[in-house]
């Protein structure tokens, strides 16, 4: 089966150079690449060794399966696009790797084609080098029953792990992707500004917080999140607890984002500690008004 993608950006340069390293074993291979701009089409088949396309037509007639790598914003039009393309679609797998977007953006296509939502969990930041680890990206797929068994085992065969979900949870899953993710990068910016506010400036913020936050993390993966939990909320420590809320008086939507999420960290030792008659966290519980 070829396969060709309609974008060449970091996701298509990215989702290219795995196929084409480790595709071949599962009979795939790279038909190469149609873009908004020539010269970014034949940068990204030069690094995948495939093809440019000068034109949707030839590539949806050279390729089998189909991977729609643009902005979500454009997935829509695209698909609209292709639908309405003089050349056959009929029997072609279509994707996107929208996280937030369903298949069901492909459904003004009928039964012609075979559409699929396929996103990887994984910070693709880069077009040369995302592709070298990108085998460890979790990944769930979402789409027409007819070739699901063809798809996932297309992605078990490149050595990932793979989720199979509705498109009724496309939106909340993503967003739980955000929140392991983006929303993290917010916190921890959020976490320097707090420390410049104490007189660290910048670069001084940057390595007290470093080493914290890579433990952390460390200690999060490899012990998950009750193992990892240290902390005043973990240890019971009320009145810490109180003048952090206290000093955070000044600023309500950072109070309100410490006790949400000091509300999270109850739960995680509430179950750590639950056999274990020294911990209490009633009161720690009235503090956040849980």
């Amino acid at each position: 089966m070829k396969v060709g993608f309609i974008g060449a950006g970091k996701m298509g340069f990215t989702l290219g150079k795995h196929i084409a390293i480790d595709g071949d074993k599962l009979g795939l291979n790279i038909g190469g690449y149609y873009s908004k701009t020539l010269k970014s089409a034949m940068e990204a088949a030069k690094f995948t060794n495939s093809h440019c396309y000068q034109s949707l037509t030839e590539l949806v007639n050279g390729n089998d399966i189909i991977f729609i790598t643009v902005p979500d914003g454009q997935i829509a039009v695209m698909a609209d696009m292709l639908d309405r393309l003089d050349a056959d679609i009929s029997g072609k797998i279509i994707c996107h790797t929208s996280g937030a977007l369903s298949s069901q953006v492909f459904s003004g296509m009928d039964s012609r084609v075979f559409g699929y939502s396929i996103h990887p969990i994984y910070a693709v930041n880069s077009k040369t080098e995302s592709y070298i680890n990108f085998n460890q990206a979790f990944i769930t797929i979402e789409g027409s029953e007819a070739r699901m068994d063809v798809m996932s085992d297309i992605f078990k065969g490149m050595g990932h792990q793979v989720k199979i979900i509705s498109a009724k949870d496309k939106v909340k899953y993503h967003g739980a992707a955000v929140f392991a993710s983006n929303l993290v990068i917010g916190l921890y910016h959020k976490s320097m500004k707090l420390m410049m506010d104490c007189g660290f400036n910048e670069t001084e913020a940057e390595k007290a917080l470093k080493p914290l936050f890579e433990n952390n993390a460390h200690n999060l993966i490899e012990k998950g999140c009750a193992g990892a939990l240290t902390g005043p909320v973990e240890r019971c420590d009320t009145e810490t607890v109180r003048k952090h809320i206290e000093a955070l008086k000044d600023n309500p939507d950072e109070q309100a984002v410490y006790k949400l999420l000091s509300k999270e960290l109850v739960e995680i030792a509430d179950a750590k500690h639950k056999d274990a008659s020294d911990y209490n966290y009633d009161e720690m519980k009235g503090l956040l008004d849980l």
